[in-house]
């Protein structure tokens, strides 16, 4: 399992203090304000940085990293992604689980064919959509919902489906 996990990407700046705007990759944008420290990746190197202070602005974050003091300063760090220790992550409700966990999982259906790989989660608003490629490249699109998502083991990497009528 990934030790850090991205909650949100420096996207600008917002003025001349260096204060970061960061477009969150989180379902509750108010978990910015239980932080205390925030990681960036730089390359192969991950910085640690004290957070100051956080701020919103419509649905984005406007954060206050110590050491960025300037908006020259605070340019470098457009594009990067915000990263915490997962032992910082917010505990998820029962039968919720975080994007990179599912990613890579094989998926398989309830009566064991392998229909590929979760490459891609994207959510509709009402629902979560796996995307899984199979072997020949071909993707196919579940919805997360019980009546579908059986089984997920985050350990083995593994999902078992139904298969409901006119889903592929």
């Amino acid at each position: 399992m990934e030790e850090y996990l991205e909650i949100g990407q420096i996207v600008n700046t917002n003025g001349l203090k260096g204060n970061l705007k960061v477009k969150p990759l989180t379902d509750d944008i108010t978990r910015f304000n239980l932080l205390e420290t925030v990681y960036i990746q730089l390359g192969k190197k991950l910085v640690e940085f004290k957070v100051q202070d956080v701020k919103y602005i419509k649905n984005m974050v406007l954060l206050k990293l110590e050491g960025i003091n300037d908006i020259n300063e605070a340019e470098k760090y457009k594009n990067f992604y915000i990263k915490i220790k997962r032992d910082d992550a917010v505990e998820l409700e029962d039968d919720s689980y975080f994007i990179v966990d599912i990613i890579g999982s094989e998926v398989y259906t309830d009566e064991s064919e392998l229909l590929g790989k979760v490459v891609d989660v994207f959510s509709t608003g009402s629902n979560d959509v796996y995307t899984i490629k199979n072997s020949e490249g071909k993707e196919i699109l579940l919805p997360a919902i019980q009546d579908v998502i059986k089984d997920v083991d985050i350990k083995n990497k593994k999902i078992i489906v139904h298969l409901m009528e006119g889903l592929i």
